[in-house]
């Protein structure tokens, strides 16, 4: 009987294990395999021809001045499109929650809305409105200001991109704060209340704490989110101007365009690693502590 359960049990594992083995396992057992070797585009006719080289790709990367740039670039995506997204989310699920009542199902629909929009008309969007003659600068021209040259200045591209990637995740945050917010008995706020404990100490000495499984869920997955951002800077700028908005997954996209099959599948494990770090060091200082 439990061998019968068993067998069972592995008849309706057996689609997702195939599909997990074909599309993501195999993929990746052989991507790490091309980034130890010199493969090219040119040689998949002859893959009998490709040398072993080690880590000599790895090697490769690290002198490679536009990958440790695009590392940086990366790397302050993360460090300001996370926080913003996480706060604007919080805000607004706070506001819902407490607030808002009578139209949340509206505005939650409405704020929701980036997340599902697709986002190659967004960035066509975006695109328009902050061009040299685009609707940003006809609104700063509106009020005497002179709009600059955004989508193709070194120091403000970057921000542009950012302020995208938030506008498209912050309703992502919004909904799973929502969540926590509302799993918390309503109980423990009364009882606050009744002891004398205002809004701000609620907030402080209730709701973050108790708060605090979801804000590690959501911290890990924008983390992760902005650690692969790719759609965001290759709509809106393409990486440029002179590679101030490249990331390290668009960088790994070039190289796999010009034929360095070897180096982009190296810079593909190098973003593996840096999600894994990233995302052990954000359990180990947001878990909860019993």
């Amino acid at each position: 009987m439990r061998a019968r359960r068993t067998a069972v049990g592995w008849l309706f594992l057996a689609p997702f294990t195939l599909v997990f083995l074909l599309f993501t396992a195999v993929p990746a057992v052989a991507a790490l395999g091309f980034s130890l070797t010199d493969l090219r585009g040119s040689d998949l006719r002859h893959p009998f021809a490709v040398d072993f080289t080690g880590l000599e790709n790895y090697v490769r990367l690290f002198q490679d001045d536009s990958f440790v740039r695009d590392i940086l670039n990366t790397a302050l995506f993360v460090a300001v499109g996370v926080p913003l997204t996480m706060a604007a989310g919080f805000a607004l699920a706070l506001a819902l929650d407490s607030g808002i009542r009578r139209l949340r199902g509206v505005f939650r629909t409405v704020f929701f809305a980036p997340v599902v929009t697709n986002v190659v008309a967004v960035a066509l969007i975006w695109r328009y409105a902050f061009d040299r003659d685009g609707t940003v600068n006809r609104v700063l021209s509106a009020v005497g200001l002179a709009g600059p040259n955004w989508l193709d200045d070194t120091h403000l591209a970057m921000p542009v991109v950012i302020a995208l990637g938030v506008w498209r995740n912050f309703g992502t945050a919004m909904v799973l704060f929502l969540a926590g917010l509302q799993a918390i008995p309503r109980d423990v706020y009364e009882a606050a209340a009744l002891d004398g404990a205002g809004r701000r100490r609620q907030l402080r000495h209730i709701t973050l704490p108790m708060l605090m499984p979801t804000t590690l869920m959501v911290s890990v997955l924008l983390t992760v989110f902005y650690l692969q951002v790719f759609d965001e800077p290759y709509l809106l700028t393409d990486g440029g101007p002179l590679g101030s908005t490249e990331s390290v997954a668009l960088y790994t996209y070039h190289q796999f365009g010009s034929g360095e099959l070897g180096v982009s599948s190296a810079a593909s494990f190098v973003m593996l690693v840096l999600v894994a770090l990233v995302s052990a060091v954000q359990f180990r200082l947001l878990r909860p502590r019993s």
